[in-house]
């Protein structure tokens, strides 16, 4: 393993810190309530977003992470604006002050956790959207890479608006019908969820190069929080909170595509991948030559 793979550096130590203190405060969860429960889900969206967003501009640039912040969480500011306004495209419904201040009628924590799993589900989706060999068009890359990386993020909702409707985070008007066993939020959320999620990871497609400036085989920090997202969740909604049909519909339906990503980015990891698989895309330049852009399969 290469000494940037395993990133000694000051930088890199500071993006597993506040991956592990991210981690450790949602440990605690299960064990508190009130005024201190809040203070913690504040604290741990905070943590793991400026994890992703440093890991971001490490890979590539600090101007690039910053604008993962700006398409990431404009794109969820608006569609949440809309929301609470409108009803579309999740439903009627309405935030409380138990995350704190507004913007537009939104808590400003929001469009913050959007960003906060929205980064590591667009490096999910360019992983498992690549093909071997494959040349396609940029559209068409992107294309795939929306959906598989907004079915990540979309299906994260499977899991958080069950934890924040139970904590009074915010609360639906109509919230029937639902999926059995799981009261209060209504079908359109999720399919507002998912719509919303394939337009950012695309808009996010779109922003970041496809390739990394430097890092290449340290894309483990970000997908140890999709990682953590599916299977930690699973268990407290199992073992902790009462929930089984959430952990049940979460844990199978991230599953679908954590777990391939994981599989595949773990020979990338240690190493034991063959060639990488490139999916070569075809553009044009201004002046009418073309150049090729090769997106990685097996290496990122």
């Amino acid at each position: 393993m290469s000494a940037q793979a395993a990133s000694p550096d000051v930088p890199g130590r500071m993006v597993i810190g506040l991956l592990m203190a991210g981690v450790l405060t949602q440990i605690s969860y299960p064990l508190l309530s009130g005024a201190a429960l809040q203070v913690v889900t504040v604290a741990s969206v905070l943590l793991l977003t400026a994890a992703g967003v440093l890991h971001a501009a490490l890979r590539w640039s600090p101007g690039h992470a910053v604008l993962l912040v700006l398409v990431a969480g404009g794109i969820g500011l608006a569609a949440e604006t809309v929301g609470v306004h409108t009803g579309y495209p999740f439903g009627e419904y309405l935030y409380t002050d138990r995350l704190g201040p507004r913007i537009a009628g939104v808590p400003a924590l929001v469009p913050i956790a959007w960003t906060m799993i929205a980064y590591p589900a667009l490096l999910l989706g360019r992983r498992l959207a690549a093909r071997p060999g494959a040349r396609s068009g940029r559209l068409l890359t992107t294309a795939r890479t929306a959906l598989v990386g907004g079915i990540a993020l979309g299906s994260w909702d499977l899991y958080l608006d069950p934890q924040m409707t139970a904590q009074n985070a915010w609360r639906f008007a109509h919230p029937h019908p639902g999926l059995p066993g799981v009261p209060g939020i209504p079908l359109t959320n999720f399919a507002g969820w998912f719509l919303v999620a394939v337009v950012m990871i695309a808009a996010l497609d779109l922003t970041l190069p496809a390739r990394p400036a430097r890092r290449e085989n340290w894309e483990w920090p970000a997908a140890s929080v999709l990682a953590w997202t599916w299977l930690g969740s699973a268990v407290a909604n199992l073992f902790f909170f009462g929930r089984p049909w959430v952990a049940l519909y979460g844990g199978v339906v991230m599953g679908l595509t954590v777990l391939p990503y994981l599989l595949r980015l773990i020979p990338a990891r240690t190493g034991q991948a063959e060639e990488p698989a490139h999916d070569t895309t075809h553009d044009t330049t201004q002046d009418g030559t073309r150049h090729t852009t090769a997106r990685i399969g097996g290496e990122q």
